[in-house]
């Protein structure tokens, strides 16, 4: 039984690692913040929740994967709504698109509204 409690824990540790690195590479390649705050949202939450499930199963102890699960939600509740109001923050203080942005959908549905 230690030996698949092993390669679970392996595999989680593997996966959140590989999340936080395309996370970590998408906040330093991607042109602007909306973008950014995107790869660190989702990315970044995925990475740190298999970390978690990973902790918390390594300890094979019910009271610290409880633990561990409900950090899990907590960032699985907390990041995309933070990320969501930094980046409503971010427009209405007028942080421009990237040059390479095809649509403004807040632009789009502002014009909407005028009609």
């Amino acid at each position: 039984m230690s030996w698949v409690v092993a390669i679970a824990v392996a595999l989680l540790l593997v996966s959140g690692a590989l999340f936080s690195l395309v996370a970590s590479i998408g906040i330093n390649r991607f042109p602007d913040l909306y973008t950014r705050m995107h790869a660190a949202s989702k990315a970044g939450t995925v990475g740190s929740g298999l970390l978690l499930l990973a902790v918390g199963i390594n300890a094979l102890e019910l009271a610290i994967f409880a633990r561990a699960l409900i950090g899990f939600c907590f960032v699985i509740l907390t990041a995309p709504v933070s990320a969501h109001l930094l980046a409503k923050a971010a427009r209405q203080a007028g942080y421009p698109l990237a040059s390479a942005t095809v649509i403004d959908e807040m632009e789009v549905n502002r014009k909407l509204k005028r009609r």
